[in-house]
Order: C-alpha cells, then structure tokens, then sequence
C-alpha cells in the first residue's frame, strides 16, 4: 500500500536490488548506503557522472558566484550536479546548472512528493517519499550528496558547525569523495585543506577533468 501510495504521487521506490541502484553508493557507503531511495521526476538521470556542491545557506557574493560557476560548468561540461536543495549555496547551484541546459539531482529532506516537477531535475530521498522535513534527515543526507558525485565542492563553511562542516568533514575522514573547497581565504577552508581537502577558485573549474584528486586524509 505505501508503494501504491508513493506512485499515486508521482514518487517511485529504487532499493538496493533495484537494477538503476546507484552503484556508486553501494561501493562508496557499503551498508551505510541508504536501503531504499525514493525518486520523483527524471530517473534516467540518477546513474549520469556527477559532481557534488555544499555550502552555507548565508552566502557572501563571492562565495555565491563560485557556486553558480560549478553549476553553470557542470552543465557545459556534461555532469550531472548533485545537491541538497537548501537555501543559499544549494540551490544557486542547481538553479545555475539548469539555466545552463544541465541535469540536476537534488537531495531533499522533506516531503519528496510536494516537489514540483521539472526538466532535466531529479529530486530523490531516503527511505521514505512523505517524512517531513527534520534536523537527523539533513544530517543523513549529507552523505549521500557527497557519495553520488565524482568530487564534492564545499562553496563556503562556517568552522566546527554547521551541515556543511559536519558532512565535509566526514567525507574527509571516510574518503566518499575528493573534496574541492573553494579558496576565500576563511578558517574553515584553511581546517578542511588540512584535513585533506584542496582549494580551488573559479579559474580551476574550467576543466573539471583535469583537478587533482585530494590529499591523503589526516584522520
């Protein structure tokens, strides 16, 4: 009956044993790697290359155009841009990578089935299509964002909390991911290159190929 109820709204189940699984989760998160996602609009995009962004809901301008240049080049360069879908970083990059003629996936973590459906926009979550929105569901999240992309660009960071700072700092420690933080000169890009991660500017994104892969992780 909840599968049933799910397809009524336009959501459908994708599990481990589902062909279109990704297998970039699976190999990445092992059994950590969500049991059940639920998909909500282009489905054929969910196994396409992709590059992962982050960051602070209060963006500065510089911070800002940084995130529209990963959506914008992602799109130009044939990449599908995965995201969260929150307020500030998330969605400037998403809304850059689809005005550009690109393919998104947004990770939400609310209720998936009021998401409206658009081109070329595939919004997924965990476990369930009708959870409300919570704190634990964006936190959880996190690690799927950074899974599913070959590389995770961190827009900007607030040091030692925060979303942002909590996945980024997991991936490190896991190695889900290479992990590209954009060069502002902050305390929490200069904690995340010790860490592991690299920075980079906007210059570095014209050949998204061509980054290096991330420093070994101090953890």
């Amino acid at each position: 009956r909840y599968l049933q109820g799910g397809e009524k709204l336009g959501c459908e189940a994708v599990t481990r044993v589902s062909e279109d699984y990704p297998l970039i989760l699976r190999k990445r998160l092992g059994l950590d790697s969500p049991g059940c996602l639920w998909v909500r609009g282009e489905r054929s995009i969910l196994n396409t290359p992709a590059i992962s962004l982050v960051g602070s809901r209060d963006l500065l301008e510089e911070n800002r155009r940084f995130a529209e240049t990963v959506g914008r080049q992602a799109a130009l360069q044939g990449l599908t841009l995965v995201s969260g879908n929150a307020r500030g970083a998330d969605r400037t990059a998403q809304e850059s990578c689809l005005e550009a003629g690109g393919r998104v996936i947004s990770v939400v973590a609310d209720e998936l089935y009021k998401h409206p459906l658009r081109e070329n926009l595939l919004y997924i979550s965990e476990e369930s299509f009708d959870a409300e929105f919570s704190a634990q569901r964006a936190i959880s999240r996190n690690r799927v964002i950074h899974a599913l992309g070959r590389m995770v660009f961190v827009a900007q960071s607030t040091l030692g909390k925060g979303g942002t700072w909590d996945g980024t700092v997991k991936n490190l420690r896991f190695g889900w991911s290479s992990v590209g933080c954009y060069r502002d000169g902050s305390e929490a890009s200069i904690q995340l290159e010790q860490m592991g991660a690299y920075l980079v500017d906007e210059s570095d994104l014209q050949d998204l190929g061509n980054l290096p892969e991330s420093e070994i992780s101090l953890f």
